[in-house]
């Protein structure tokens, strides 16, 4: 008789760290782009390539951030473009769902608002920021409407993708088990739409951060962006690139943290495991 092999083999500590070593090194991999574009950054700038109006030494841009921090600059103008970005993204992801779950499930409704979607989707809406100024002012509403203009479609599309995916088998089932149309909803087209729906999420995100920063710009006031032309306005080098990190930092720790979000939702899912959006 021949020895069977077992399906599952126990796991020696050995393995266990060698797989958490091959973990580590795929992620020091990941960080190793970033550390030479660093050292670059600070050695053009000390040899004096470029001038150091032009470009300044990433030494000089972490100390004037560590003065923002300091100062307090960095926490009030990082939270006031974090909640206009934030409030934003939130009123569109819960209107861009609700709106795309009725367009799948409705015809007379998609029948409305498919042509203005398939219009606003591609259209620079950025164009629209002098209207979104004369209706709304210079301040807070305006601000938040415009990132709610701009995140809102790529959740409507990826809504009415995924409500459509859902398998007809399964809906067929659960009608003819006496499901109502709530019980479908919840039960059914929500779960399996769900990671979907959180990949249009994750798009939506970056887009809010981007569009309020280039509005801070344009309107002026507190804010990651309006520190930046205040900055450019008064030949401030420095304080203009010390707000690009801060702009990545804050859109690195956002991306990151909903691909956490989207993996504690998906626990159930294979995507769990390899995100759309890391």
């Amino acid at each position: 008789m021949s020895a069977e092999t077992p399906a599952f083999a126990p796991t020696t500590p050995g393995l266990r760290l060698d797989r958490l070593a091959a973990a580590w090194a795929q992620r020091a991999a990941g960080i190793l782009p970033l550390l030479a574009l660093v050292v670059a950054w600070e050695a053009l700038a000390r040899a004096h390539i470029l001038s150091t109006f032009l470009l300044p030494p990433l030494s000089a841009v972490l100390e004037r951030v560590w003065d923002d921090t300091v100062s307090g600059d960095l926490a009030l103008n990082l939270g006031v473009t974090l909640y206009r970005s934030m409030a934003g993204f939130a009123i569109a992801a819960v209107a861009g769902v609700a709106l795309g779950i009725v367009m799948a499930r409705n015809a007379a409704v998609r029948w409305f608002f498919d042509p203005i979607v398939s219009v606003g989707f591609p259209m620079p809406k950025i164009a629209f920021l002098p209207i979104f100024m004369l209706w709304l002012g210079l301040y807070d509403v305006s601000k938040i409407s415009m990132v709610v203009f701009n995140a809102i479609f790529p959740v409507i599309t990826a809504t009415i993708a995924a409500a459509e995916g859902v398998d007809g088998y399964l809906l067929w089932s659960a009608r003819s088990l006496g499901a109502s149309e709530r019980q479908l909803l919840r039960e059914i087209i929500l779960p399996a739409a769900l990671p979907q729906i959180l990949t249009g999420l994750q798009v939506a995100l970056p887009i809010s951060l981007i569009v309020e920063i280039v509005t801070e710009m344009l309107m002026g006031g507190t804010g990651l962006g309006g520190a930046m032309i205040g900055a450019s306005r008064f030949a401030d080098s420095p304080g203009v690139f010390a707000g690009i990190v801060e702009i990545a930092i804050a859109g690195l720790a956002l991306v990151k943290g909903i691909a956490i979000v989207r993996r504690h939702l998906l626990v159930w899912h294979q995507e769990a495991e390899d995100p759309t959006t890391v």
